[in-house]
């Protein structure tokens, strides 16, 4: 949930200061989209250092509460502390280097973290946003299957999809497609590349349109002749997987459980070995963002108002494989 002032975040960083250079986080925190800048937390407000480029829109776009200044002003404003965190994951070391030895009797602690915290929880706009990307997603799949036919390339679907995102009213997509055929299914990253569809070739499509700064992320697999039994066994065992864990990705749920449930399910039906990655992830600015349902990362709890993707594959190298995800978004 975003925060209201710069108290709780400095709680969080456990510093009297904190400096945010991520732009989507400058985003996140006073509505104005920059592509550098600086924003530091203090006891009392937030101050948004940006240069001629962003001054007057930044003047008219920040939230209350955030003071615009030049970068020029940011060494005054850091003698309000002689401690000052920075997001340790986004900051290089030759970047608190300068900072060092520019604003010297400062200190500058490494902290990870801070702001993600507050971005697990989605209020109701950030929540329209996600949900109109996810919609505009799903026509983008729907649209697929017409696509499929003569000697379209998965370059050619790519580029498709990125001029339909536009048409649909979003910014654009939010990360590069994968489109994948035949063979090329059965890697979970496949690039798009120059290959002709064939008849008879698997699909895989994984796309998400992005709205205003939120991200979707969705995967379907498509069928151009009758698919073997096992392809229909295979894509009926990964659909009931992620309905089962779908239904239970409820507020309170562990990232653990999740995965177990979904294991446990391919597992009976001898699939678990083919699922090679993570159930999902959380999904809002950024693709992959907060939770990640996995028994290989730290077990967590899904919080309300998260929105997290389930997405159960099966690969098999050489020949094909399938992945089905969807958004949830957690109550």
């Amino acid at each position: 949930m975003r925060p209201s002032g710069p108290k709780p975040l400095l709680r969080r960083a456990g510093t009297s200061l904190f400096l945010v250079t991520e732009p989507l986080h400058i985003r996140y925190l006073t509505g104005v989209a920059v592509s550098m800048g600086a924003l530091l937390l203090t006891p009392r407000r937030m101050i948004l250092f940006v240069d001629a480029r962003y001054a007057e829109r930044a003047g008219r776009e920040a939230g209350e509460g955030v003071a615009v200044r030049t970068p020029e002003a940011l060494a005054r404003h850091l003698k309000e502390g002689n401690v000052c965190g920075f997001e340790a994951d986004r900051v290089t070391v030759e970047q608190r280097k300068r900072w060092s030895g520019r604003y010297k009797g400062v200190s500058f602690l490494p902290r990870t973290g801070v702001v993600e915290h507050f971005r697990r929880q989605k209020e109701d706009g950030e929540l329209r946003a996600l949900r109109r990307a996810h919609r505009i997603t799903r026509e983008l799949l729907r649209r697929i299957p017409r696509t499929l036919r003569g000697n379209v390339t998965e370059e050619c679907v790519a580029r498709r999809l990125a001029v339909w995102a536009l048409e649909l009213g979003a910014e654009g997509l939010a990360f590069d497609p994968i489109v994948a055929f035949g063979a090329h299914t059965s890697s979970p990253h496949h690039a798009p590349a120059s290959r002709k569809l064939r008849r008879g070739d698997i699909v895989q499509i994984d796309v998400g349109a992005k709205v205003a700064g939120y991200c979707a992320d969705m995967s379907e697999v498509f069928f151009t002749a009758v698919p073997t039994d096992e392809q229909r066994r295979v894509h009926g065992v990964l659909r009931a997987a992620q309905r089962k864990a779908m239904r239970a990705a409820t507020a309170g749920t562990s990232t653990h459980a999740l995965d177990r449930l979904v294991r446990g399910h391919l597992r009976f039906h001898g699939l678990e070995e083919a699922f090679t990655h993570a159930l999902g992830h959380g999904v809002g600015l950024e693709i992959h963002e907060g939770v990640t349902l996995s028994r290989k990362r730290p077990e967590e709890t899904l919080l309300p108002g998260e929105v997290v993707t389930i997405e159960p594959g099966a690969y098999f190298p050489g020949k094909w494989g399938m992945r089905l995800e969807d958004m949830v978004y957690i109550s």
